[in-house]
């Protein structure tokens, strides 16, 4: 019999797909920010770019098998995993046994890593003959904590792998990273604000990918298993853990995930980031789609299953998912093994979604046919979560709580080379990987500024001008330029172009917007700050300089929502399209450079870059990129990206002092800062190459 659970699911659920083509929305924000409209279109846009994209280069049976090895080495270093951990010792420990009619479960503890322990309950079938079939529970977000104590998700999924034993399969449930006895972290990005996961290329994802293989590695070591029939499951961050693990780890024969995939669409235009914590994702450098996980576990036998009505996991992309999956399995003749099993309901862990399970296992590990009935269809939870706990106390030498810190390897720059060959290759080594790891998601053809006149107003002396220009497609700014009155662009000395953040901005608007308040219709104005506003005025009197300013987007003119969590969301949006805020505001300051020089009368005027803080980082990096760049000022900048500005992948490689040093090679650099600490490789490889004097320097400020 040949009926699959795709089919059945396709035929009984009909009525849902034309439901399921009509995505979720947001609702309308009555109070949102000037730049929410233009970043929604823009954010729809990318998502575009990159659905039409993803695998839209495999036509046949040998596309595939030749890009196949290349997109697994992608996934590998997104999920943090390269160069892949040594498979150390596990170290697994058997602490307790429980007893049952039917099974018996042990209580395991091993190590995936030194330090990074993982717990869980292994069930073992009675009477079995001969090696079992075995399957990888992976769990999703079941807290089970009482006074304090935590006795992992593994204890709130019981229910999978008594199931499972009772029916003659070797079942091992394993806790998650936050969820398990030893609680690690699951919402660096969501919710504690630790943006330099992206920078470090760090995702909690690869923590559970990496210990599903490495429980494989432990199932396979049993006597009880047949190595060559292991199936994975989950649900919701289980099923996420389930894609994962069977994508990078083709001893995995079949897989179910359960309600833990959709698409990009989903999760970037229709707002379902907001409910998925960073375990769900791989830093997504190489910018996929997620049909493009899915199709790395082709030809193996897999179910996709979910409800219709999950908020999280919407149907219309889990249905795309499937359809673009299903596409690759059929070039490779092997669309019998792909299955799509939809039930009705909520986010929940549903009992038919369980049998569809059950019976693709059964077909596909046991090669019994799938209408062959269940015995026992039923699962409930036998134990107390206190009889499955694993561990008396937490281990010393645990590491699960800050694996963060070391789970990516972070770049080791602690000497300037002494020669300039050695410079000038290790030099070129960082610039290819920004290129290909950090900046990935700039437009490769961005197109021409477009500059277009906004306003022109001469008042106390002063000329300012401001211009429209497009940075990249739906991303359009406005860059102000104020010289003497009188003055020719062609006559003047030298341009800075001073980059704002927030606190600039507002700055800004009390001298220059105060004072010429027509230039900018409708932004609310502070009052004039005289003071500021006089000493402009002295030094436009006495210099043939220009002073340019720009807001790159999500600042001042384009700001977003100022609450946290729109803001946040917002940034987790760019990590998932392959970028970072901070890298496209960099983008956004090199487009401003360009359009400054497409001015008339402005090409040849030295120019100057001046920013704060880590907008002054994305300034430094900017000029990284644009040739010609005079000199930088840049004050308060931080000595390490792990406090900005964040770009996707950059500690893995280089810090903020070695980014100073490769632009003190091009351009002159002042670091206006509150001491001298940090920056001690950029002082010795001015040593070493004997730069001329003044090509570094560090003024000890305070920024007010």
């Amino acid at each position: 019999m040949k009926t699959q659970v795709s089919l059945i699911a396709l035929i009984l659920f009909s009525p849902l797909l034309s439901w399921a083509q009509s995505p979720a929305k947001e609702k309308t924000d009555p109070d949102a920010g000037p730049g929410d409209q233009m970043i929604a279109e823009y954010f729809k846009l990318e998502t575009q770019r990159l659905t039409n994209r993803t695998l839209n280069n495999i036509n046949s049976k040998e596309d595939w098998q030749q890009a196949r090895d290349s997109y697994r080495r992608q996934l590998y270093e997104m999920l943090g995993l390269q160069p892949l951990p040594a498979r150390s010792p596990l170290d697994a420990k058997i602490t307790g046994k429980l007893d049952h009619e039917k099974f018996t479960v042990e209580k395991l503890v091993f190590e995936s890593r030194p330090g990074l322990y993982v717990t869980g309950n292994l069930y073992l079938p009675k009477n079995a003959k001969g090696k079992s079939p075995a399957i990888l529970y992976v769990c999703g977000h079941g807290k089970e904590k009482k006074n304090d104590i935590s006795y992992g998700n593994k204890t709130h999924y019981q229910h999978h792998g008594e199931w499972f034993a009772s029916n003659g399969y070797v079942c091992l449930t394993i806790d998650t990273l936050q969820l398990g006895e030893i609680e690690g972290i699951h919402h660096g990005t969501y919710s504690k604000n630790r943006w330099w996961w992206n920078a470090r290329g760090y995702t909690p994802a690869g923590v559970e990918a990496w210990n599903s293989i490495r429980a494989i590695d432990y199932l396979q070591s049993r006597p009880e298993v047949d190595g060559k029939r292991i199936g994975i499951t989950g649900r919701s961050g289980g099923g996420a853990y389930s894609w994962y693990a069977a994508a990078l780890d083709e001893r995995i024969k079949v897989a179910v995930p359960v309600a833990g995939i959709t698409n990009l669409k989903n999760h970037v235009i229709d707002g379902v980031v907001k409910g998925h914590c960073d375990c769900m994702f791989q830093v997504n450098t190489y910018r996929w789609d997620y049909p493009l996980v899915a199709a790395l576990l082709a030809p193996r036998p897999l179910l996709i299953t979910n409800t219709d009505k999950d908020p999280i996991f919407p149907l219309d992309g889990v249905i795309d998912v499937y359809n673009k999956t299903r596409r690759i399995y059929k070039l490779l003749g092997a669309e019998d093994n792909i299955g799509l099993a939809i039930y009705e309901g909520g986010h929940k862990d549903t009992q038919p979604l369980r049998t569809n399970a059950f019976q693709w296992f059964e077909r596909f590990l046991k090669g019994k046919d799938i209408s062959d009935e269940i015995a026992d269809t039923t699962a409930p939870k036998i134990f107390k979560i206190e009889q499955l706990k694993v561990l008396d106390k937490i281990p010393n030498d645990q590491r699960n709580t800050d694996i963060d810190e070391y789970f990516t390897k972070k770049a080791i720059n602690r000497t300037a080379p002494t020669s300039k060959d050695d410079w000038l290759s290790t030099r070129d080594l960082w610039m290819r990987r920004l290129k290909s790891r950090s900046f990935r998601g700039w437009p490769s053809n961005p197109g021409p500024t477009n500059l277009i006149p906004a306003a022109s107003i001469t008042r106390d002396g002063i000329t300012l001008s401001s211009w429209d220009f497009i940075s990249q497609e739906k991303i359009q700014l406005r860059l102000y330029l104020l010289h003497r009155e009188g003055l020719a662009n062609q006559d003047l000395d030298l341009t800075v172009l001073n980059v704002l953040d927030e606190k600039n901005w507002q700055d800004f608007l009390a001298t220059t917007g105060a004072a010429f308040p027509e230039a900018f219709p409708g932004i609310k104005l502070p009052g004039l700050d005289q003071n500021a506003y006089q000493q402009e005025r002295k030094m436009y009197r006495s210099q043939k300089w220009a002073m340019a300013y720009v807001c790159p987007r999500g600042v001042g003119p384009t700001a977003f929502k100022q609450d946290e969590r729109t803001r946040t969301h917002i940034r987790r949006r760019f990590m998932l399209l392959g970028q970072t805020q901070d890298s496209m505001q960099t983008w956004d300051i090199r487009r401003a450079v360009q359009a400054l020089r497409n001015i008339d009368g402005m090409h040849d005027t030295p120019l100057w870059l001046q920013s704060s803080a880590a907008m002054a980082g994305n300034a430094l990096y900017a000029s990284l990129f644009e040739p010609d760049i005079t000199r930088l000022d840049l004050h308060q900048l931080p000595t390490s990206h792990r406090d900005g500005p964040i770009y996707l992948n950059v500690l893995r490689f280089i810090d903020t002092p070695q980014a100073v040093a490769m632009a003190a090679e091009r351009s002159q650099v002042r670091l206006y800062q509150k001491d001298a600490k940090g920056w001690n490789y950029v002082q010795d490889l001015a040593k070493n190459l004997k730069w001329e004097e003044g090509k570094f320097e560090i003024r000890t400020t305070e920024r007010k």
